[in-house]
């Protein structure tokens, strides 16, 4: 943090937050949400934020693909925003957004595909296996 910049605390008496006395030292002493560091900690127990992202893309591996998708769109578009022509700029950040819409509405429709044909191939082996 920055010396010539004071710190404020703002100081709420227990009774009016709702929270137990233990739990106000708790936040302000530097174990919970915010640290005397300067950045934000996650609570123990709980995945940073790289954790959870890549437990996130395990679970659905299209959500970083429409999400790419969308930004390769958006810088696109960007880049050639200069060599639009005639065209109004409202009409060109639309194309834009739909676009972009595009790729993740097509990375959702990819992901459904994908798992209805998961699913079908689990219950065609099932069937077999029973058989």
């Amino acid at each position: 943090a920055c010396s010539s910049h004071p710190r404020f605390v703002l100081q709420v008496p227990p009774s009016r937050t709702g929270l137990k006395p233990q739990e106000t030292q708790l936040l302000t002493s530097g174990g919970g949400i915010m640290s005397n560091k300067g950045w934000w900690a996650p609570p123990e127990g709980e995945d940073s934020v790289s954790e959870k992202l890549l437990r996130k893309t395990r679970e659905s591996p299209l959500v970083p693909v429409g999400l790419g998708g969308c930004l390769v769109v958006a810088a696109y578009r960007i880049y050639r925003l200069k060599a639009r022509g005639s065209t109004k700029m409202s009409i060109h950040l639309i194309h834009t957004r739909v676009a972009a819409q595009a790729c993740a509405v097509g990375a959702i429709m990819l992901g459904a595909v994908y798992t209805m044909y998961r699913d079908y191939c689990k219950r065609a082996a099932q069937d077999a296996g029973e058989k």
